[in-house]
């Protein structure tokens, strides 16, 4: 039986790609440190990496590490800004009821490879704060998602064969398998895989497929 769901953000709780394209935009433009072209589509494929290595792709023409630092710093500051105050309804549509009925019948997590800060903003703006027991995220642990992941799971005594992680890309897949769990794939998300065992084409698929994990599992 699965007892536990542990959520992805980006590409699976929402696409947040072009307010945070914004946002980057204007750091850069701010500091002057690259000319390195940041749109949603080029974070689309970058989203699911930690911030570090985002960064070295992004500002691929930015060698100073002080400098690519303190850039990222105020990126997620401008990105941070403008997702509070965005009010435009960016979660996939049908996420947040999900969640909300999972969570009567699931403890429900979330595991990130975003910045400290990032998952609160997310549950304040989808309003699902009372529907997450606990999360973690790359700039609380510094980890990989995989072992952030496990670091999750181990604090909140979570069995590998009753944790189900819903996310959309391959990295999210190889995470999932470093810490145990069960890979659920969101695939109207940012990537694309194919042959995978358990998959949700809509968010409202989700708990018609958990059950059926739970039937096949037992």
């Amino acid at each position: 039986m699965i007892k536990n769901i542990i959520f992805d953000i980006d590409g699976t709780l929402w696409n947040s790609t072009e307010v945070v394209a914004k946002g980057w935009r204007r750091a850069v433009k701010e500091t002057g440190y690259s000319k390195c072209e940041i749109t949603g589509s080029i974070l689309k494929k970058e989203f699911g990496l930690p911030m570090n290595i985002i960064a070295d792709h992004v500002f691929s023409d930015l060698n100073d590490e002080d400098k690519k630092a303190e850039l990222l710093k105020l990126c997620c500051k401008y990105e941070h800004e403008l997702l509070e105050e965005n009010t435009e309804d960016i979660s996939y549509p049908g996420i947040v009821a999900e969640i909300k009925s999972l969570a009567k019948k699931y403890r429900v997590f979330i595991v990130s490879n975003c910045q400290r800060g990032y998952i609160e903003l997310v549950c304040g703006k989808l309003g699902i704060e009372d529907c997450i027991e606990d999360y973690l995220c790359f700039g609380d642990t510094g980890l990989t998602k995989g072992e952030t992941m496990k670091k999750l799971m181990e604090r909140n005594g979570l069995s590998e064969k009753e944790t189900v992680y819903v996310g959309d890309t391959a990295g999210d897949k190889a995470a999932t398998e470093f810490a145990g769990a069960i890979f659920v794939y969101a695939a109207y998300g940012f990537g694309e895989l194919e042959g995978e065992r358990f998959f949700v084409k809509t968010p409202k698929d989700l708990a018609k497929t958990i059950e059926k994990i739970g039937r096949t599992l037992d």
